[in-house]
C-alpha cells in the first residue's frame, strides 16, 4: 500500500513505482543538495538491474514491471538533469546554502568532493564523484558554487552519470542473469553494497589521517 511507501527504501520505491521511481531517485540525489542524502542511490540501481533480469510471469507479478531499457534510459535522464539542476543552483547561492547549514554530513561531503577537486582536476573529479556516496549529492552544486565553466561540467558529468548509472544497473542485471533467484537476497546484496560503496570514503579519510601526521 502507498501508505506504507519508505522513500528510503529501495525495494520499497522500485516495488510501487517501477522504472519511474529510477528516474525520480536519480534526479533527486544529483540535484537536490541536502535531500539528496536520504534517497537510495547505488541501493536502488542495482537491485533495480537484478530485478531486471528476474522478469515474474504474469501469474506472479505484482506492480510495476522493470524492463532493463527503460530503467536504463530513466536513471541516465534522471541523474544528468538532476546534476545539471544542482549545478545551476549552486551557481546561484550555493556557496551561502552551504556555509549556512550545519549538516556535519554535508560539510563533510563538501570537503571530500573539494579534495577531488583539487587532486584530478575538475574534470576526473565530476566523473569520479558520481560513484562516491554523498558526494555525488553534492560535487554538481559545489562545481557550480566554485564557478567551473558551464561547458566543463556538463560534457563530464553526462560521461560520469552514464558510466555511474550504466555500469551499476548492468552489474545488477549481470548477477541476476548468472545467479537464478538472487532477487529473493536482495536484502544482503543491497547491504554488502552499501559497504562497498563506503569504503572509498573509508580510504580517504584513512590517507588524509596518515598526510596530516607530523614528518618524524
Amino acid at each position: 500500500m502507498t501508505s506504507a511507501l519508505n522513500l528510503t527504501s529501495g525495494s520499497s520505491l522500485l516495488a510501487a513505482y517501477g522504472a519511474l521511481a529510477v528516474l525520480l531517485v536519480t534526479f533527486v540525489e544529483a540535484g537536490l543538495l541536502v535531500v539528496g542524502f536520504f534517497v537510495p542511490g547505488d541501493t536502488l540501481l542495482f537491485p533495480a538491474g537484478v530485478l531486471c533480469a528476474s522478469a515474474p510471469t504474469a501469474a506472479e507479478h505484482h506492480g510495476p514491471y522493470l524492463t532493463l531499457w527503460q530503467v536504463l534510459l530513466c536513471a541516465a535522464v534522471g541523474s544528468i538533469a538532476g546534476a545539471q539542476l544542482g549545478f545551476l543552483i549552486g551557481r546561484h547561492g550555493g556557496q551561502a546554502l552551504l556555509s549556512r547549514s550545519r549538516s556535519a554530513r554535508l560539510k563533510s561531503a563538501a570537503a571530500r568532493s573539494e579534495e577531488l577537486l583539487e587532486r584530478y582536476g575538475r574534470r576526473k573529479a565530476i566523473v569520479l564523484g558520481r560513484f562516491i556516496p554523498m558526494v555525488r549529492s553534492v560535487l554538481a552544486p559545489l562545481a557550480g558554487a566554485l564557478r567551473v565553466p558551464v561547458r566543463t561540467f556538463t560534457v563530464w558529468q553526462v560521461v560520469g552519470g552514464l558510466l555511474w548509472t550504466q555500469t551499476t544497473i548492468l552489474a545488477g542485471y549481470a548477477l541476476g542473469k548468472s545467479v537464478p533467484g538472487i532477487d529473493n537476497y536482495l536484502l544482503p546484496v543491497v547491504l554488502a553494497l552499501v559497504v562497498l560503496s563506503a569504503l572509498p570514503l573509508l580510504f580517504a579519510k584513512r590517507r588524509n589521517g596518515t598526510s596530516t601526521r607530523p614528518d618524524r
